[in-house]
Parts: structure tokens; sequence; C-alpha cells
């Protein structure tokens, strides 16, 4: 493996690459720039944890689940199904005291288990479940890193980005549906300097991959049901969401069966947000509602506003985000595309998106579904489809349309020569 992912090849002095990197990390921290020695994957995500607003001296993750709701949660979860193989795995015939953490999708430590000694300190620095250690939430470490970049990797000691996790070192990979290839949580474990040893990674990853073969086993031997989303949080977003913004000047949002009528800059927000996963800060989510940035005052306020509008458990903030994916009628467009199903695309496609909106973000979002679509109908050879693009009402007077079913139709038929009197009306 790549000492990319490892915290240091097989013949480093571990000491002297933890000197090196607090070094570096103290530099950055100070003055924004990495000099010496720092793995690339460790530098970016410093540099993501920045740009989140991140203060190397006050993370302190949220608290997320608890008591009953924690309990409900962890039962409902597929990752319930791995805890006594990965207990045996990397628990009972541990070298030396660690910790074990399992989280889900989001981050949420669902599972820690191990020494006891080092769980009681791991707690000052909130490494306990129910509590969010996803890149976004507490910087540089390894379980978070590992679901921001969907691969196994080490965090050692300094490389951490808060300094309260620099006593510590972690090793950590993603857990997958193993027959979807979803992800469904992170696999870590925790303690001192050997849990980055390249022998401790090689570990982890192996514990994965055994965790995910025992969830697709017990499925075929009948003791678990078949692919599902994990278990929604309790106090999260609705199960049945969906934002609708094509053809309509103000979004329409559905929660559950509840139906929401948006104002142009929630929907603006709203959609901004769904196609980013990883959320924005303020100052880029104001600079793609308004050519000249929106200010921070504004935004905050127009997402209080927002938050109070949909209710709990859908928008999150630092960064200003989605708890859960919110699907749009512009992804089923998009869906049907990858699909080769052009005609069901172009029926789907109800209108621009937010047609009236100006928000820099929102154009380039509504170009940037044209141009698929488009480029995907001009290279159709059904005359069908193409037939139904040239009477779509987005395209009726559009000359790449006209031109394509011109190109299909027999020349001799009535409706290629009604075709070419529109497109001559149209001066082509």
């Amino acid at each position: 493996m790549s000492w990319t992912w490892n915290a240091w090849p097989w013949d480093a002095d571990p000491d002297a690459v933890r000197k090196d990197v607090a070094l570096a990390h103290e530099d950055f921290t100070c003055s924004g720039r990495v000099r010496g020695t720092v793995r690339p994957v460790v530098v970016e995500s410093w540099r993501r944890s920045a740009r989140l607003g991140i203060d190397p001296d006050g993370v302190a993750p949220r608290i997320e689940l608890a008591g009953a709701d924690l309990a409900d949660y962890r039962d409902a979860h597929p990752l319930a199904a791995t805890l006594p193989l990965l207990r045996r795995l990397l628990l009972d015939t541990a070298p030396g005291p660690q910790i074990v953490a399992v989280g889900d999708a989001a981050g949420r430590l669902l599972w820690v288990e191990g020494d006891h000694r080092l769980r009681s300190r791991a707690e000052e620095m909130r490494f306990v479940e129910g509590a969010n250690w996803h890149e976004r939430s507490a910087g540089t470490n390894a379980p978070g890193v590992a679901l921001a970049l969907d691969h196994e990797v080490q965090v050692f000691a300094s490389e951490h980005f808060a300094r309260s996790a620099q006593p510590w070192s972690c090793s950590a990979a993603p857990l997958h549906d193993p027959d979807t290839g979803a992800l469904l949580g992170v696999l870590d474990i925790t303690g001192a300097d050997r849990v980055a040893s390249p022998q401790a990674l090689a570990l982890v990853r192996a514990a994965a991959t055994a965790a995910e073969m025992e969830l697709r086993a017990r499925r075929i031997a009948g003791l678990l049901p078949g692919p599902r989303p994990a278990a929604q949080a309790p106090d999260r977003a609705p199960e049945h969401l969906l934002l609708e913004v094509l053809g309509r000047d103000g979004a329409r949002l559905t929660m559950d069966g509840r139906r929401v009528e948006l104002s142009a800059r929630h929907s603006e927000i709203l959609l901004l947000l769904s196609s980013a996963p990883r959320g924005l800060a303020g100052a880029a989510l104001g600079a793609r509602l308004h050519e000249r940035d929106a200010s921070p005052v504004t935004v905050r306020a127009e997402m209080s506003r927002l938050r109070r509008l949909v209710g709990p458990g859908l928008l999150a903030s630092r960064p200003y985000r989605l708890l859960r994916p919110l699907p749009t009628d512009l992804d089923t467009v998009r869906g049907l595309l990858s699909d080769g199903d052009r005609r069901g695309a172009l029926r789907a496609y109800r209108g621009p998106v937010l047609p009236s909106s100006e928000a820099p973000g929102a154009v380039e979002i509504r170009e940037g579904l044209d141009a698929e679509l488009v480029g995907a109908l001009e290279g159709e050879d059904d005359p069908g489809t193409l037939l139904a693009w040239a009477e779509h009402p987005e395209w009726r007077d559009d000359p790449r349309a006209l031109g394509a079913v011109l190109r299909a139709l027999d020349p001799s038929s009535p409706r290629h020569a009604a075709l070419r009197g529109r497109l001559r009306w149209l001066g082509e």
C-alpha cells in the first residue's frame, strides 16, 4: 500500500515523523502554508478543515445521538450484524490496548469499545458513541477522512487537525454494502503509535472486508434482509424527499407527503446544497447565490428562515449542508440519460432548472443539464424520439432539434415538409 495512505513507510522512524509533522502543523495553522514533509492526503484534509472554519484548538464533535435514540438506531443499522466478528478480529486478539469504533456513513460513532482506560481518556475529546467524527465536523482524523475519501487511511499523532486529538493515532477503512457498493459506515482503531503502523492499516482493511463478507453470508443464509439504505437516525429528515425545480420559478419540496412551496431564494439554496453533498461554507454559498457575493449575515438569515420552514432534521450549519441526500427531478432526468433512455429523459424534463433564477450556481446547474440533454439527443437516431424533441415546448423553435429530426425523417414525408417550413420561418 502506498505511503499516501500509510502514516509512514516500513523503514521510517515514527518519532521523526511526529516531530516533522508537528512543526508543519504549527506552521500551517499560523500561516496557512505547508512546509516540510507531510503526506498529500493529510495536507488536503488540513486545507479542507481550514476552509470549513474548524478551529484546531476548539474542536468539540457534536453528540448527535444518545440514549434510546442511539440504541434504536444501532439496532436497526445493517452494521450491527458485524459487531461480533469485529470484536473477535480486533479486540479479542489485539496485541495491546486499543479502541475499536464503528460509525455510520454520516460519521456518527455508533459503537466505541475496547480498553477501558483508553476509552476514559478518549471521552475527554468526545470520541464517544453518538458523536460525529466526520472530517467536516472534527477536522482531519482517520474515520473522518476515510468517509470523506471513501478509502482506508491512517492519521498519526500531529497529523490530526485538532490539537486535542494529537496524542492519538488511528487507522480506518470505509464499510460498504457488499451487494450494492453503497457506503454504510466506517471501521476505526484508535490508540497509541502502534495503531498507525503499516500492519495496523492492513489489519483494518482486512477486517472491513471480512465484515462486508459477513453481511453477504448472513443475507444468503436468510438471517438478514436484502440490501437497503442504512437506518435513518431519529429526528432526521423524513424518508420521502423530493425537490422539484424543473420548469418552476419556485421549487416544491415534498417531505414525507407534505408539500412545501418555496420562495425563489430558498429554492436556490436547497438546489445548491443538493448538489454539494459535503456542504458549502457561508462565503461559498453566498457566491453561488449572488454574483457579487451575498453577505454572510444575509445567508445566515435566509438559512434560519428556511430551517423554520422545513423543520428540524434536514439542514445543518458549519458548513451549510443537508443531513440527508435530497433527490431532485433533475436527478431523474440525468439518471434516465445515464441509462440510455433519452426519450424517457425528455418526458421527465418539464422545463429549465428554476428558469427565472439569476443566481450563478443555479444558472450553472441549469445550463449544465440543458447541455447534457441536448448533447444526448443530438446523438439520437430514433425518429420518434427526435420528433418528440422537436415538439417539446422548450425546443420547438430550436434549429438543433429541427435539424436533427429532419436528418432522421424520410424527406418525402409530410412531417418532413412541415418541419422544413418551420425551420425556414426561423430564418435557418
